[in-house]
């Protein structure tokens, strides 16, 4: 498992876990996903998709708050995965704040969304 904690002026906003399950690279990322912590963010997910499985399931469970530039990383991973055969990019566990940007943006018929990683992972033993 990788840890990478991203700080901003020596204060942590966004720290994120990477592992392999199950032929998938999960990220899971905890704090404030925005224009501080976003182009930190978007090379952990660019080292996921390029350098592990093409399958990434980034779980958001722990993220308190997107902004545009937020948006912007998970837009721009979507895209990677979208043009290349067998790569995907799964958001799991959007809190109901993060849901409702995803509709208010219209991502939410854009980004895949699971509640449950187990969705796309398949039962764990």
């Amino acid at each position: 498992m990788r840890v990478d904690p991203i700080r901003s002026h020596g204060v942590q906003l966004l720290q994120s876990h990477s592992r392999e399950e199950a032929g998938w690279t999960i990220v899971e990322v905890a704090g404030q996903l925005d224009v501080a912590t976003a182009p930190e963010f978007r090379q952990v997910l660019l080292e996921a998709q390029y350098g592990g499985a093409s399958q990434v399931l980034v779980d958001v469970a722990g993220i308190e708050f997107v902004d545009s530039m937020g948006l912007g990383v998970l837009i721009g991973a979507h895209k990677r995965a979208r043009s290349h055969d067998g790569a995907a990019l799964v958001l799991a566990r959007p809190s109901e704040r993060m849901r409702h940007l995803l509709a208010l943006t219209g991502l939410d018929t854009v980004l895949v969304t699971v509640a449950d990683p187990d969705e796309v992972l398949g039962a764990r033993s």
